[in-house]
């Protein structure tokens, strides 16, 4: 397979174009007049490879499936393997596509309910209603939060208000061929005050992409790299400094190999001498397994060891 005989997933790196879109050059898919992706989505690549599929020290299990009309019930659990603690929570998904709402409900075994309620393209294309609702009945605590999302070629903002706390957030991203510029903001409305404020830089291309953030007020750094070598090889990297502590810069380098269709293997270091390992296969369609462990390569003789396990079952 040549480099320009395939395309990464567009939905899931680069740009908001459709995964059905035909494109004759490679070049050409960031330089669309495309809908720049989600603020929080600014270097999620390198993060996804550097993150995901290393289940160590718990044991996790995931189960969803789909009804013919369309509900999905989705089960997780997770079992900390140095504890013993159980956490988990159902979650049941309605969608109505036809008139862009969503119902979202979930009650984990803390005891906590919460649901959201979306409206996208209703009112507006590319506008997107938002409510979030969170209650501990064993406290009395409760959250509400309403949000508002609008997204148009070359410009992608969102923004939200929690009611009781009364705090406001704002971000939004611009784009244009490739170059991505984004900030939040986040202000108290009963103090009058902002009170904390990001900013990051990046650049997305078929099969790279480059970030740059500065958070919490401009006093954590960070810069981010993800290259996709080839249809089967990944790679990443981030560093991060805080300006504020003594600390030097954190690195974390990784990289996946997909070993055929079912099977791929992920490694990722740091400059503590973490050394990761996961390898992930899906047993039939539904069936993915994916097993993991850390090793502390400077302590190699001590009990600084993890092991994980975790289990997707969906029909």
């Amino acid at each position: 397979m040549t480099r320009s005989a395939w395309l990464p997933p567009s939905k899931q790196i680069f740009c908001s174009v459709s995964p059905t879109s035909r494109v004759s050059n490679n070049k050409q898919l960031c330089k669309m007049s495309s809908i720049p992706i989600p603020f929080n989505d600014l270097g999620k690549p390198a993060k996804d490879l550097l993150t995901k599929d290393f289940p160590t020290g718990a044991v996790k299990l995931e189960v969803k499936t789909t009804t013919p009309n369309g509900v999905v019930f989705k089960v997780t659990g997770n079992k900390d393997s140095k504890t013993g603690i159980i956490h988990g929570d159902l979650e049941t998904k309605y969608s109505d596509k036809k008139n862009g709402l969503t119902f979202t409900e979930t009650w984990t075994t803390s005891n906590h309910l919460n649901g959201k309620i979306e409206l996208e393209n209703n009112f507006a294309k590319g506008l997107k209603l938002e409510l979030h609702t969170s209650l501990l009945p064993s406290v009395g605590q409760k959250t509400a939060k309403v949000g508002v999302q609008y997204k148009q070629p070359n410009v992608h903002t969102q923004a939200s208000l929690d009611i009781f706390k009364t705090h406001f957030s704002v971000d939004t991203v611009v784009g244009r061929d490739g170059f991505l510029v984004g900030g939040e903001v986040n202000y108290d409305v009963l103090d009058s005050k902002i009170t904390r404020y990001h900013g990051a830089v990046g650049f997305n291309a078929p099969e790279y992409a480059i970030a740059v953030h500065a958070n919490n007020s401009l006093s954590i750094f960070s810069a981010s790299y993800y290259h996709r070598v080839s249809s089967e090889i990944e790679a990443a990297g981030k560093a991060t400094w805080d300006s504020k502590s003594n600390n030097a810069v954190a690195l974390e380098v990784g990289a996946k190999y997909k070993l055929d269709k079912d099977a791929s293997a992920k490694a990722k270091i740091n400059n503590a001498g973490v050394l990761h390992l996961g390898y992930t296969q899906a047993l039939r369609p539904g069936v993915k397994v994916t097993l993991a462990g850390s090793i502390d390569t400077t302590r190699l003789n001590e009990n600084a060891h993890k092991v994980g396990l975790s289990f997707v079952l969906e029909n």
